[in-house]
């Protein structure tokens, strides 16, 4: 039985893609039952309000502490240690990015993706001060786990000599992903949809490439006999930095959604599209082929891993190919018999279906289990 900390920040507040990755890693290594967890939450807000976001099984343990005073420290020194925050552990799990100085334990750390160095431009401040800290987390690290190879390769080729041990974790999708149907017409109207629609699933910010989006999105209408024959797009995902990009006709915006309704408007879709410049995983293309869904990525690496040959793909940052896309996945689909219909879901299905969190906890302990020695 492995004693591991975790860094459980990640789950307060809005739960975007990394809130979830913990939220199922630690669900997902609860049912295990070879190992023990206790969550932390290096802040000075919230703190108190891990005990209730952590999944039953997991304690949870905090030292209400300012974030931003810690990272100050960690960044010129080894204290306090994750002793400190989270009490005697064998092994520590920085979830997003940061290490802190872990004593004893073995270090693990996650690094989702290497936005912050390669396209410093399409992230927020407190991402680029990863610029500063990665070096530490990494020399404390005892091993590295990244959600794609293709974070993997990026983490060596950035890093090199730093990167002790590195593990792939893939994410994976919950089970009734599987067996979504898609929304009936009452459904429909609860949720403000229209009749026929593609999707975007992401926080708007500039990493995310709506830019690219919307002007394929008006070129895609523009060239249509009838605009009104166009499906609209439903653009589904918290406000985050940067400028704000203006949709045109056709274009609908909602807010931070509820989980099962989430899973609903991907299971009505058209089409999901994932045009980003940089992504570590994708986790709404898998999650839109689980629904059945066909799915558009970017062609940066992860996107291409993740979505193994089951979406159709354009270069990154070009909105003439991804508008010519749009048509052509939208007549494909429309086309479609019904037969052929459920035979594309089948096919997407099974292939989202290899991608579990109890195989990304497997991944994980045995990350936990070269850094305890």
């Amino acid at each position: 039985m492995i004693r591991v900390g975790l860094d459980g920040t990640p789950l307060l507040g809005q739960r975007t893609g990394i809130g979830r990755y913990t939220e199922h890693l630690l669900a997902a290594l609860v049912r295990r039952g070879d190992v023990t967890v206790t969550a932390t939450a290096f802040t000075l807000r919230g703190a108190r309000g891990l005990a209730d976001a952590v999944p039953a099984g997991v304690r949870a343990r905090s030292v209400p502490s300012p974030a931003r005073a810690l990272r100050a420290l960690w960044t010129r020194c080894e204290v306090p240690t994750v002793r400190s925050f989270s009490g005697p552990v064998q092994v520590f799990h920085a979830t997003n990015f940061v290490l802190p100085p872990t004593g004893r334990a073995g270090g693990v750390v996650t690094i989702h993706d290497l936005a912050y160095l390669t396209r410093p431009g399409t992230v927020d401040g407190t991402s680029r001060q990863l610029l500063e800290l990665m070096p530490r987390s990494l020399a404390r690290a005892a091993v590295v786990c990244t959600p794609t190879h293709a974070v993997a390769a990026a983490v060596r080729d950035a890093y090199g000599p730093v990167v002790q041990d590195l593990v792939v974790t893939p994410l994976g999708v919950e089970a009734d992903w599987l067996s979504l149907n898609p929304p009936g017409l009452d459904e429909r109207a609860r949720l403000g949809l229209p009749g026929e629609y593609l999707l975007f699933v992401g926080t708007r910010e500039p990493r995310k490439d709506l830019r690219t989006l919307l002007a394929a999105y008006d070129r895609y209408r523009a060239a249509a006999p009838d605009p009104a024959d166009i499906p609209d797009l439903v653009l589904v995902g918290a406000r985050g930095w940067g400028p704000d990009e203006r949709p045109g006709p056709g274009v609908l915006i909602r807010d931070y959604t509820p989980a099962d309704e989430l899973k609903t408007i991907v299971a009505g879709a058209r089409a999901l599209i994932m045009p980003s410049r940089d992504e570590g995983f994708g986790l709404p293309a898998l999650e839109g082929l689980a629904a059945g869904v066909a799915v558009i990525v970017s062609d940066i690496p992860a996107l291409i891993e993740v979505s193994g040959g089951h979406a159709d793909a354009f270069p990154m940052g070009d909105p003439d190919a991804l508008a010519d896309l749009l048509g052509t996945v939208t007549a494909r689909e429309r086309g479609r018999s019904d037969a052929e219909r459920a035979s594309d879901r089948l096919r997407r299905r099974r292939y989202a279906a290899r991608w579990t969190w109890d195989r990304c906890a497997e991944q994980t302990m045995s990350a936990y289990r070269r850094a305890a020695g």
